[in-house]
């Protein structure tokens, strides 16, 4: 009974948005190969706001797998990703980024396979040029996947300022 409360306010929360899930909205998708039986592959469009820095939005597309598998979310979705990230408007950055010592910080992950594989998005600092930097790679359990991408983001206030 305790873990089915505890469930229900995580969702609560959840719902009225004060805890970051660290998810994209879906934005849109094309297919890429017809399936006879299931769902279509196709390329996802997603996007999502930097948790931790108003003003920065990012938007991702990635390979989703379909057939039966994918259907029923048993398929293991391949690791090509992009991202592009831009600034949407003043950027105020909280110490401990500017400090970098959340360089590396996770600002979104989604699973990609049923068990053990992950689309992430993490962020860097680069304060000698002023600039984020957000990294998209996958992860597995064993071993991940060496392709990524990254985008860039150079701070200037002074375009939303008013």
């Amino acid at each position: 009974m305790k873990v089915l409360l505890r469930y229900q306010k995580v969702t609560c929360l959840l719902m009225a948005g004060l805890l970051s899930p660290l998810v994209g909205e879906e934005i849109g998708s094309v297919d890429t190969a017809f399936k006879l039986i299931g769902a279509n592959h196709k390329i996802v469009v997603e996007a999502f706001d930097d948790p931790k820095i108003e003003g920065v939005s990012c938007h991702l597309s990635r390979a989703k797998t379909g057939g039966l598998k994918g259907t029923f979310g048993v398929a293991e979705d391949t690791s090509d990703a992009s991202i592009a990230c831009r600034q949407t408007g003043v950027i105020t950055l909280p110490k401990e980024v500017a400090s970098k010592k959340k360089d590396g910080e996770r600002v979104f992950k989604e699973s990609t396979s049923l068990l053990f594989k992950h689309i992430q998005v993490v962020r860097f600092y680069d304060a000698k040029r002023n600039t984020l930097i957000y990294l998209t790679y996958s992860d597995k359990l064993i071993d991940g996947s060496p392709q990524n991408a990254i985008s860039t983001v150079q701070i200037t206030n002074t375009i939303f300022e008013k």
